[in-house]
């Protein structure tokens, strides 16, 4: 489903070039349950940005779903992103003044999908997630997780190929992180493929596949697929 082959970006600022990614090669498969470590500054968030179609890249081919993106224009890059991808961030990126019902509906709101059939679903998705109690509530009145667990839903609604998350569980506890990657992992055995950022090495082994990046390079790769028990709360 998606093929990178000798992918290279550089950020220039005045006279100062910043190669991130260097010959960046990968395949990944439709079901696939991946996550992209690295330090600070290894190219991994640039590389999830490429892979979904929010940032060029300079040098080399991406191809989704068998479609060459840099040939796409950007109307029609919008489009494969909203029908392929569905994005989950650390800061949960929610509308503060939307309930939790709103703003899982948001994305269908932009496809021109009636208000009545767009809540419906919301709460569909929001049950899917434990939350469909808490469809009234504001994302302030919401924990970390149950906002996470929101955005997820978002993510979700447009019935997306793949979900790609960038630090999806960096603002929450490890109980609560655990939980999360519970959620992807239902996510993920129903077919869709999901692609996890991470700096926490329990967090990427909980994962299938583990691409590491070092100074915008592959390293070879090793597998998971454990997911440990998750944590008792603490007294």
């Amino acid at each position: 489903m998606i093929q990178l082959r000798n992918i290279r970006k550089v950020y220039q600022t005045g006279f100062n070039r910043l190669e991130v990614l260097k010959g960046i090669d990968l395949d990944i498969q439709a079901g696939e349950f991946a996550s992209i470590m690295g330090s600070s500054g290894s190219g991994k968030s640039t590389l999830l940005n490429i892979i979904g179609i929010l940032d060029e890249y300079d040098k080399g081919d991406y191809h989704l779903d068998g479609t060459l993106i840099k040939e796409l224009s950007q109307t029609a890059a919008a489009q494969y992103r909203n029908r392929f991808i569905g994005f989950v961030f650390q800061s949960f990126n929610l509308l503060p003044f939307k309930t939790a019902l709103d703003n899982v509906a948001l994305p269908l709101y932009y496809q021109k999908i009636e208000r009545q059939k767009r809540q419906k679903m919301a709460l569909e998705y929001l049950d899917m997630v434990g939350l469909a109690d808490w469809a009234e509530h504001l994302p302030t009145q919401l924990s970390g997780g149950q906002q996470q667990r929101v955005a997820i839903a978002r993510a979700l609604i447009t019935q997306p190929k793949v979900i790609l998350a960038d630090e999806p569980t960096g603002a929450l506890d490890t109980k609560t992180s655990y939980e999360v990657m519970q959620l992807f992992k239902k996510v993920n055995q129903e077919g869709i493929t999901v692609i996890i950022v991470t700096h926490e090495k329990d967090i990427s082994d909980m994962t299938r596949r583990i691409i590491r990046l070092r100074d915008g390079m592959i390293e070879p790769e090793s597998e998971s697929g454990q997911i440990p028990a998750t944590p008792s709360s603490a007294s």
